[in-house]
């Protein structure tokens, strides 16, 4: 057997502190080891995996389209392209799509419209709003606007034009809107931040303020679209209609795709103002429509947003039962537990050990994100893991 570790360490450019554990195969809510250890997937590949790991649709979608067509360029029109954005577009607030890799990249191609929105109805503006504790990627521009210090200060000077105040407060927001702010870009929740969730007015407010001072509102749903939330797209849990929305991660379902759509009145852009080699790829819409079509037809919203319940309620009783545990919180299968001291790294160590996979989310909080097809099953045995891994520390 081969010490893939040891190769890691020798090629490849040490940017994560990743789990001594090397995956090889993955079905559902199931992933499994080199040494054929099976593991509950508690993060579903960082929120991506929605409807399972090597779902058949997704599997059958890019068998096809790779013995057919794999890559032309965005100067012809194909198929899969355009019945993934019919199907978003038809089943959103928003009326036009432009597909890209990341969600890095969707937020970067947001951002450019709303300041040319800016540009041409707001005298110039150009300043985006975002809020600490946030994640919108990690380019230079997206780590500018990450409220996050951690992010940001190897990396200086940060690109101008992002102001970062905090989150769920409307008078921060206010008080920061100025003759130069465009746009907002928020988060429905905070992912990486911690798993935040909003007063329920929050994003009503927002709303209204943007309207009032004809701001765009960008939602970052990179993490909480696609059903994560318990709704197809996280806007919808908060009454609102946002003017532009990003995706990425659990469009593709495993597949590098990521998307920003916008309404008709900010969808500015002309031929020339942006582009991609590989954005709208034939192979990664293929997949996108199959997994976009699974979640929306079999509403797996919906089902997400009754075993979030589930999960909550198992989780509460943990917390009853584990005087280390704070709090716990979250919305559909978005959910977070924080401890009463920095034990994350200990505890993800553990639950691994015990067969269930965790992310540290903060220093004292894990993160939990699985499929949205998981089971009542799958969690009873999950938690059951992560309780055993406690007892341990």
């Amino acid at each position: 057997m081969s010490d893939w570790m040891a190769v890691e360490a020798n090629y490849y450019m040490h940017v994560v502190r990743r789990q001594p554990i090397v995956l090889v195969k993955g079905q559902g809510t199931t992933v499994w080891d080199e040494t054929g250890k099976e593991y509950l997937d508690f993060t579903g590949g960082w929120a991506v995996n929605n409807i399972g790991h090597c779902h058949p649709a997704v599997v059958n979608a890019v068998t096809e389209q790779a013995q057919t067509l794999m890559q032309t360029s965005n100067a012809y029109y194909t198929i899969p392209q355009l019945k993934l954005a019919q199907l978003l577009v038809d089943n959103s607030c928003l009326d036009k799509v432009f597909f890209c890799n990341s969600g890095a990249e969707a937020n970067e191609g947001a951002i450019k419209l709303a300041r040319k929105y800016g540009r041409l109805h707001k005298n110039g503006a150009y300043e985006i709003i975002t809020a600490l504790n946030s994640f919108h990627g990690r380019t230079l521009a997206m780590i500018a606007a990450t409220g996050q210090p951690q992010y940001q200060q190897n990396f200086q000077p940060l690109a101008p034009g992002f102001v970062n105040v905090p989150y769920n407060d409307i008078e921060a927001i206010k008080a920061a809107t100025s003759d130069n702010t465009c746009a907002v870009m928020i988060e429905p929740v905070q992912g990486e931040g911690g798993v935040n969730v909003p007063t329920e007015s929050y994003h009503k407010e927002l709303r209204k303020w943007c309207d009032e001072n004809e701001i765009v509102l960008i939602m970052d749903e990179v993490q909480t679209g696609m059903g994560r939330l318990g709704s197809l797209f996280g806007y919808e849990k908060f009454g609102i209609e946002p003017d532009i929305i990003t995706l990425a991660k659990g469009l593709g379902n495993g597949v590098p795709i990521g998307a920003f759509m916008s309404k008709l009145k900010t969808s500015v852009f002309e031929p020339g103002d942006h582009g991609s080699t590989f954005g709208g790829n034939v192979l990664t819409c293929a997949a996108a429509h199959a997994a976009a079509q699974v979640i929306i037809e079999e509403n797996i919203s919906q089902q997400a947003q009754e075993t979030g319940e589930y999960l909550a309620g198992v989780l509460d009783s943990l917390k009853l039962r584990h005087s280390n545990i704070r709090e716990v919180r979250g919305m559909g299968l978005l959910r977070a537990i924080e401890f009463t001291d920095d034990l994350a790294p200990v505890v993800v160590a553990a639950a691994n050990n015990e067969g269930v996979l965790l992310n540290a989310v903060r220093p004292n909080a894990v993160r939990i994100m699985p499929p949205l097809t998981i089971t009542r099953e799958e969690i009873d045995t999950g938690v059951a893991r992560i309780e055993a891994a406690l007892a341990k520390i």
